[in-house]
């Protein structure tokens, strides 16, 4: 049932729409492993992104999403639970002590089947479009399952669809897909033991150059979710990360 509402949303219900209203691209869709496990690690710009993605993908794509999603109550709690169960989106509580290992977990019932796994690596969207400092979590399951980290830069995606927004603008998206890296032979390659606790930075690293590079936009070497707080608390941009002035 999960697959069957997956292929109506990207080919029916959803995926059409997007496609004549943002009118999505995708440079490098060649390397998206054909077969086998593979994480897609993806710049974060709107929640619109986990489904330019998927309409393009020439595979199918789980991302975790919040637990909150299957646990909101009330009519619109009912239609997000519906919704992200019925694509087969995996809940994780992000708050719990053991948010690293649920998370594994969770990446496990995907990558062990061959399935391909989306996940942004800096945990939140960009508060202002720039790339910001990726989370380990993306590394760690790269490294402990062996899939490829496959890296994608949204590009676009904030204009047709930006933060407090629901409805997409007619804005076009474009994606940019880097070659596949092997996580563990990359550490190795620096003297660092891949079933180290010391491996996942180093690599979480490579990979945000990488979509940096692809992205075209700078990077911010701090938390994207540090540098909401500050601003929401009214602290406003933390020291070294204030946006270049036009």
């Amino acid at each position: 049932m999960q697959k069957q509402w997956y292929w109506l949303y990207k080919n029916v219900l959803i995926g059409p729409f997007l496609r004549v209203w943002n009118r999505p691209t995708m440079e490098g869709r060649e390397n998206i492993p054909a077969t086998g496990a593979a994480i897609v690690a993806s710049t974060h710009q709107s929640v619109m992104d986990s489904f330019y993605f998927p309409a393009l993908s020439p595979r199918r794509v789980t991302f975790p999403a919040k637990q909150e999603y299957f646990t909101n109550t009330g009519v619109i709690g009912a239609i997000q639970r519906w919704f992200f169960t019925s694509i087969g989106q995996i809940p994780v509580d992000r708050t719990a002590s053991n948010a690293g290992d649920a998370t594994l977990a969770a990446a496990r019932t995907v990558l062990d089947v061959g399935g391909v796994l989306g996940i942004y690596p800096e945990g939140t969207r960009s508060p202002d479009g720039r790339v910001y400092k990726g989370r380990t979590g993306m590394a760690r399951i790269a490294l402990a399952t062996g899939a490829p980290i496959v890296p994608l830069a949204m590009i676009g995606s904030r204009n047709a669809n930006p933060i407090g927004t629901w409805i997409p603008r007619p804005f076009k998206v474009r994606m940019k897909v880097g070659e596949p890296i092997d996580g563990r032979a990359y550490v190795e390659s620096l003297g660092i033991d891949p079933d180290s606790r010391e491996a996942a930075r180093p690599l979480t690293d490579h990979v945000m150059a990488i979509l940096t590079e692809l992205s075209g936009q700078p990077y911010v070497d701090m938390y994207a979710s540090e540098v909401k707080a500050s601003l929401a608390a009214g602290r406003g941009w933390p020291k070294g990360t204030e946006p270049a002035r036009s």
